[in-house]
């Protein structure tokens, strides 16, 4: 049995691997073709059905991503525009959940309120991971994704709290507003304290116990599972404890880890939140078979179709809506948020709301419905809100997800001028440090930059580069430097970094210079075109 499930595994991550590389050879996001994918291949005549253990999606899937969301989060950004991330995250859902439950009772037959908070609650938080893959290589302002960041974090513990307390509601047939208002605080809250509880715990292991790059890596793989489950176990928001977890610990990165820890860490997490992602939205796809199933002769598939399309044109408005009417008051009330927000156009708000795709939470919340309410009793159209929630998710994320590069396109977003370029801000930042570099040398070691040859070559070095650096400033203030000459001088610099690391493969077989040399000569000339691929 175990060797089975096993090979089961391993075809399974081997598939994913393969469509991810087809995908990209056609130029789909992976998140959509997986879906696709997981579609096709589960409507293969002979194909078991595939069913998803919602608690392993929570437990296994969900805690590393959001810790990952989490640790690459700019905080300074977070707290910035933490006023319309809130509106989004925690006051979208709300509307959202509203929306959906009064439009459901209105149009679906059988339908009560607290189904249609169920619903609601389901469907509400968009997915991050699909928007972010989507959008990954688009031009895009700043704000956009710092917002859409934001949002991901915290909308998931928003909407889950729905969802449990329409849950509860439709088991018990009791809901109270002020209790449920009063609960939504104090699971939230109380996840926030226990992630930064355990966020200090582990700070203080990497900070104070004598560690190793593979030991930290470890760590950082068990922090989110101790935050997510110690949560959940005092009833909790396990979600709440992830996040702010993980931007303490990202905001103290520099003084836990080591550099030689930060690159480890960084390779063998990319690696990780790829495969936890690839394997999740194929998964979507290959449930879908069982969940027609299902479906039952009482709601044809049409009809459930309908209802589906129906229920995502309108969290779309309403996620539109709210978006322009948000920032027009926030902004009519509040100078500073009006400042602050200058370059949100209506542009970049139009491709807010169109980025909203549902997606694995979205699926998880819906298949841990239970199937029976008590022994007696079966939980109230059941397949019908699954069925409803993974249309939702198609026409979200593959309708949706397809054409926002389209969209974007068309709406020819305007550069925000206020800011500085990303190499005006890089050649800023460059000069600084060379700078104090200098300022450190002058004032420190003053007698072995004269006296030491290879001090006076480094002293050199970096006067050099800072007048390189002050010409390359003073280019771009001037509007010396245009797009095609960047492009140029970068695919000229990639070309000559190829060469360089075709001659560090040909001295390999020199004897005269050792592997490890050479492999940190090829790391080098890796980061140095990390840093211009990036960027491009």
């Amino acid at each position: 049995m175990l060797h089975d499930n096993l090979i089961l595994i391993l075809v399974l991550l081997l598939g994913v691997t393969l469509l991810v590389m087809v995908g990209q050879k056609l130029k789909i996001s992976y998140p959509i073709f997986l879906v696709l994918a997981g579609l096709l291949i589960g409507f293969i005549p002979g194909m078991p059905p595939i069913k998803i253990d919602p608690d392993i999606v929570f437990l296994l899937f969900l805690p590393p991503l959001l810790y990952e969301a989490a640790w690459f989060t700019s905080w300074k950004d977070f707290y910035e525009y933490k006023g319309a991330i809130f509106l989004t995250a925690v006051g979208l859902v709300f509307i959202t959940s509203v929306a959906v439950a009064y439009a459901s009772v209105a149009f679906i037959p059988g339908f009560t309120l607290a189904l249609g908070f169920l619903l609601g609650g389901i469907i509400s938080p968009p997915d991050a991971v699909a928007a972010a893959a989507v959008l990954k290589g688009l031009k895009i302002p700043k704000t956009v994704s710092a917002l859409l960041e934001g949002e991901s974090l915290v909308n998931d513990a928003s909407s889950l709290i729905v969802f449990k307390f329409a849950l509860a509601t439709v088991a018990t047939g009791s809901f109270i507003l002020q209790d449920a208002a009063v609960s939504f605080v104090s699971v939230a809250g109380l996840g926030i304290v226990i992630g930064l509880a355990i966020g200090g715990i582990f700070y203080a292991i990497h900070r104070w116990l004598p560690t190793t790059e593979n030991i930290d890596t470890v760590l950082t793989l068990l922090t989110p599972y101790f935050m997510y489950i110690v949560a959940e176990h005092f009833e909790a928001s396990g979600v709440m404890a992830v996040v702010s977890g993980g931007l303490l610990l990202s905001s103290q990165s520099h003084i836990i880890l080591t550099s030689n820890s930060r690159i480890k860490t960084v390779s063998v997490w990319s690696a990780l939140i790829f495969m936890l992602n690839g394997v999740v939205f194929i998964l979507i796809g290959l449930a879908l078979p069982d969940i027609v199933n299902g479906l039952g002769p009482e709601y044809p598939i049409s009809n459930g179709i309908a209802y589906g399309v129906g229920i995502s044109i309108l969290a779309f408005v309403v996620r539109l809506l709210w978006l322009f009417s948000t920032s027009k008051i926030t902004g009519f009330f509040n100078k500073k948020t009006r400042i602050r927000y200058q370059d949100l156009t209506w542009h970049s708000l139009l491709v807010i709301a169109y980025a909203g795709m549902r997606g694995v939470v979205s699926l998880a919340a819906a298949l841990s419905i239970p199937v029976m309410i008590s022994e007696q009793i079966p939980f109230p159209l059941r397949n019908l809100i699954l069925f409803i929630t993974f249309v939702v998710i198609f026409v979200t994320l593959v309708v949706q997800g397809l054409t926002l590069p389209l969209f974007i396109k068309f709406l020819k977003i305007p550069e925000a001028k206020h800011k500085l370029s990303e190499q005006e801000q890089v050649s800023q930042i460059k000069l600084k440090l060379i700078d104090l570099s200098l300022d450190k040398l002058q004032a420190d070691y003053q007698y072995q930059c004269t006296h030491n040859e290879l001090m006076v070559n480094l002293k050199a070095e970096l006067q050099h580069s800072l007048v390189e650096r002050k010409d390359t400033l003073k280019a771009y203030k001037n509007g010396e430097i245009d797009k095609k000459d960047l492009k140029a001088y970068n695919e000229i610099v990639l070309d000559l970094i190829q060469v360089q690391r075709d001659e560090l493969h040909h001295l390999k077989s020199n004897k005269n210079y050792d592997d490890d040399i050479i492999r940190k000569e090829e790391w080098r000339l890796d980061l140095e075109e990390l840093s211009i691929t990036s960027s491009g």
